[in-house]
């Protein structure tokens, strides 16, 4: 594995994005594409203007920030977002008020069941404004005049989200989509951005991939839906797999959220790689959706789009809260989260549709391929060798193969790689 793919350097990569303050437009969302792009320099950053039609959706207006707090009768700031930019509701209108209490806990947001925790509140799609502080800081409140500030602006601008394609032999693709739209939270959103940005930097490593992969960084909803307007027919065309990159940087579990259509390919290499590297990984159906994998699967869409992550979202108690912080991921939860995608990747880039050459069982020993001395692993490999042969007539693909014989996929590249070279086996892409 690169250095670059490292849990410390995605780690790192998380720590300097965390301050940003994220939305769905804006100039938190350009500086960090603008971060990744230095990571992965063929990152293109596109723009699409405010008010475009995108399906059923419109671009919003783009909002950015620079200030924000709340202000008691003696000048002391009880809220400033330059503390934790989860302060403020996102996409809140500016505004600069005198309030009472009674007035000011109407735009107030807190969770009484956990309070230390600053929720995570936004108003995309309809004017508004408000504050999210702990419930134990609401609770402090005296009643008294408030000096409420944000200092906000919402224009007619643009929606930015960038993409990486990464040619192949085949223009067959492989995608990969993560959102960058959350303000200062670790596995519900920064834990994507940089698992994908390193799983990019081992795809450019590769020697003459077999598949075209496909990388794309947006806001989660809106962007999905924009980029989709804009490539759905080459997507439907030539996507043979996907993922939606999402929660993948804490320790705690593996999580799988099939495709709504259950039956893909991305599927079944999902469930095979997370059975192999953790049998107790937690499976999920279509109705606990939430994500991206909402768009990418709809009807009419029907990509095969499926996620693999660490503690789901919405399934973790810490999840759109300030709690969700840099000490909830872990360089060992986004080596987990980066290896688990990456078992995916090879999975799907050394598939095929293995076919004996030979009439009957060949013979090993006469070409080397049989030990000379007996041992356990020894006669596990042979074992390993010979399964997959007896299942090798063209109709079943590696991965089918695997889950058969009971084997992690990973442990028969070599296997079939010494077969070909011998002579014993074929191996095309496509089915024989």
């Amino acid at each position: 594995m690169k250095k670059s793919s490292e849990g410390r350097d995605m780690y790192k990569w998380a720590q300097d994005l965390y301050p940003i303050c994220r939305s769905l437009t804006g100039s938190g969302v350009r500086k960090t594409l603008n971060y990744i792009k230095d990571l992965i320099p063929d990152l293109t950053v596109h723009a699409i203007e405010s008010g475009e039609n995108v399906f059923d959706w419109q671009v919003p207006l783009e909002w950015n920030i620079k200030d924000a707090y709340i202000e008691d009768e003696d000048g002391h700031k009880i809220i400033d977002f330059n503390s934790n930019n989860l302060h403020v509701v996102g996409y809140s209108e500016p505004v600069d008020l005198l309030l009472d209490l009674d007035d000011l806990q109407k735009h107030l947001h807190s969770i009484p069941s956990q309070p230390n925790a600053i929720p995570y509140i936004t108003s995309y799609y309809s004017q508004n404004w408000g504050f999210c502080l702990t419930d134990k800081q609401r609770q402090s409140l005296k009643k008294c005049k408030y000096h409420v500030f944000i200092d906000s602006e919402l224009k007619n601008g643009v929606l930015n989200y960038a993409d990486l394609v990464i040619k192949g032999q085949s223009e067959e693709e492989v995608f990969l989509s993560t959102y960058i739209c959350h303000p200062s939270m670790g596995n519900n959103e920064l834990s994507g951005p940089v698992v994908s940005t390193a799983l990019a930097q081992w795809v450019k490593a590769l020697e003459n991939p077999y598949y075209t992969y496909r990388f794309v960084f947006l806001p989660e909803t809106i962007g999905s839906i924009v980029y989709l307007s804009k490539h759905l027919e080459h997507l439907k065309k030539n996507m043979i797999a996907g993922f939606n990159v999402t929660c993948v940087g804490d320790d705690r579990c593996y999580s799988f959220m099939p495709s709504r259509n259950g039956k893909t390919l991305s599927d079944k290499v999902g469930k095979h790689i997370l059975k192999s590297i953790d049998p107790e990984f937690k499976k999920y159906t279509w109705l606990d959706r939430g994500s991206d994998e909402r768009q990418y699967c709809a009807p009419g869409i029907d990509l095969p789009v499926t996620s693999i992550m660490r503690s789901k979202y919405d399934e973790y108690p810490e999840y759109h809260t300030s709690l969700d912080d840099l000490s909830l991921i872990s360089q060992k939860g986004l080596e987990g989260g980066f290896n688990a995608l990456l078992r995916c990747l090879e999975a799907i880039e050394f598939n095929c549709f293995p076919k004996a050459l030979i009439l009957g069982e060949p013979q090993l020993g006469k070409r080397g391929l049989y030990p000379d001395t007996s041992t356990k692993e020894s006669t596990d490999a042979v074992r390993s060798m010979m399964d997959l042969l007896s299942y090798s007539d063209g109709s079943l693909d590696l991965v089918e193969i695997a889950e058969i014989i009971n084997t992690p996929v990973w442990e028969l590249y070599e296997i079939v790689n010494n077969l070909v070279t011998h002579g014993i086996l074929d191996s095309p892409k496509d089915q024989v």
